[in-house]
């Protein structure tokens, strides 16, 4: 059998609908992308469902199916943010994915992510760390990207069946939701208690804290609460290159995406050019992403940007995150070493006039040696979907991949 490598691109939250500043057409229609339609019109083409038709799934549960892990793997957006930035944690901990965030004096919540502040977060954040919240209960907090951060209560009789006090996109203007048990036991009914009793106390402390009275001077929103979601215990899962037998490796600049592909055994690059806004340096990526092939077998690479555009209803943002990612995808594919595939891949659709992840197909794309090609020629969410590979999930795309590679397991004899 012979084994060939690849490298996937992966655009985050690239799929869209149609927009009506764009007169009709999507923004990944309208951008200029001479390189996806080059992977297009080389390759095989098609819609993939991350999980299944009409199922929005977040960044973690994207990344974890594409790494070619199982839905039903999945430990919760904490622990994986917990890897993501390596995160003292220990057996027992309950871990949460938390917004610095804005709101007023009646709890209304002015931004989930404090106008996206980016300086100053780990000084915030030190304030609240190690803050106790009773005889048994510590809460231990360190800074992600940009206004994302974790939460670690650490303690005994802990529970993770309490529900997120974020809100969430697109509810700005709404209270934060009061932690309320999803069971009925003791313990989580104590745990509700506990994350109320930190929500009051760091936003206390944060409210007050120099940083923020200085962003208010500046007429900048600040990072005066804390909104928390995705609770969960840290719990090893079967490393994937170690099931197919080769060595992988994810470059990204994105804490989330970077613990999934930890949790599933790859190796991992980050920079700290590597940013998850439009001035992330994509240049770079593509350097480090071929530059890793010589040591694995498999390479995914990430490119948050067109997510956050989407996010924020910014369709002409959006499509200037497409072209530098196109710019990206194009140094890789004049520099592929001969027997390497390059796909194109996304792990949701993150409409710009929605601002959240829907249930959409996201275009794919596979090109190199041997593909059997389709008559696509460009690469959208139209184009894609009369192509080769059909509509397919996930599951089915890293599997085909693989496949590709030479990796994968035949069944039955």
């Amino acid at each position: 059998m012979y084994y060939r490598k690849a490298i996937v691109a992966i655009a985050d939250g690239l799929g869209d609908r149609p927009h009506p500043l764009l007169n009709g057409l999507t923004p990944l229609q309208k951008a200029h992308t001479p390189n996806l339609d080059r992977v297009a019109s080389q390759g095989i083409c098609g819609m993939m469902d991350l999980i299944a038709p009409g199922i929005p799934v977040g960044t973690d549960m994207g990344h974890l199916v594409l790494f070619g892990g199982r839905p039903d793997d999945y430990p919760g957006r904490g622990p994986i943010e917990a890897y993501g930035i390596e995160m003292d944690t220990r057996p027992g901990d309950v871990i949460f994915r938390c917004n610095l965030a804005t709101v007023d004096e009646y709890g209304i919540v002015i931004d989930r992510r404090a106008g996206r502040i980016n300086q100053n977060t780990v000084e915030l954040v030190a304030a609240v760390n190690g803050m106790v919240l009773s005889d048994k209960v510590t809460a231990y907090m360190q800074a992600a990207t940009e206004h994302r951060a974790v939460l670690v209560f650490r303690g005994a009789n802990l529970s993770e069946n309490i529900t997120d006090s974020d809100p969430k996109a697109p509810h700005d203007g709404k209270p934060y939701v009061v932690p309320q048990a999803s069971d009925n036991s003791e313990k989580s009914l104590q745990m509700a208690d506990l994350m109320q009793l930190f929500l009051n106390k760091s936003h206390a402390i944060l409210d007050a804290h120099p940083i923020n009275t200085e962003r208010k001077r500046h007429g900048l929103l600040p990072a005066n609460f804390i909104l928390t979601r995705g609770p969960g215990r840290c719990q090893p899962l079967a490393s994937v290159p170690q099931k197919y037998g080769f060595n992988g490796c994810c470059i990204a600049g994105e804490t989330t995406v970077l613990g999934v592909a930890k949790l599933l055994g790859y190796s991992t690059h980050s920079h700290p050019l590597f940013t998850a806004n439009i001035s992330s340096n994509f240049q770079l990526k593509a350097e480090r992403a071929l530059l890793a092939l010589d040591n694995n077998d498999l390479v995914f690479v990430h490119f948050k940007a067109t997510d956050l555009a989407g996010h924020d209803n910014l369709p002409f943002e959006k499509i200037t995150a497409i072209e530098h990612f196109d710019r990206m995808v194009g140094l890789i594919l004049d520099n592929l070493p001969e027997y390497t595939y390059l796909a194109l891949a996304a792990d949701h659709s993150t409409p710009c006039e929605v601002k959240e992840h829907t249930g959409e197909p996201v275009p794919v794309a596979l090109c190199g040696n041997g593909i059997r090609q389709d008559n696509v020629v460009q690469f959208d969410e139209y184009a894609c979907a009369k192509g080769g590979l059909n509509r397919l999930s996930g599951t089915d795309f890293i599997h085909t991949v693989i496949d590709y590679m030479g990796y994968s397991q035949k069944q039955g004899s």
